[in-house]
């Protein structure tokens, strides 16, 4: 018996990229929250990862207009 990889289905990526990136700005909410209640090295720690997310939001935005271009051009 041959295992056979699953076949590719890009076809809801957009929609999960999209969730990843609500999640994100929603961590970065609570971690400026936080900032009220911490010190001067907790205060740069935490805008340092948001940096860090702000990256990734840009980077997930271009994945998300990557794949809605590929599913108007139906993945080919």
């Amino acid at each position: 018996m041959q295992n056979r990889p699953k076949p590719d289905d890009r076809s809801d990526n957009a929609d999960k990229l999209q969730k990843m990136v609500d999640n994100t700005i929603e961590n970065m909410e609570k971690a400026e929250e936080t900032m009220q209640f911490s010190n001067e090295e907790q205060k740069a720690q935490i805008e340092q990862k948001n940096q860090k997310r702000r990256d990734s939001i840009q980077g997930m935005r271009e994945e998300i207009q990557d794949e809605s271009a590929a599913r108007q051009n139906k993945y080919h």
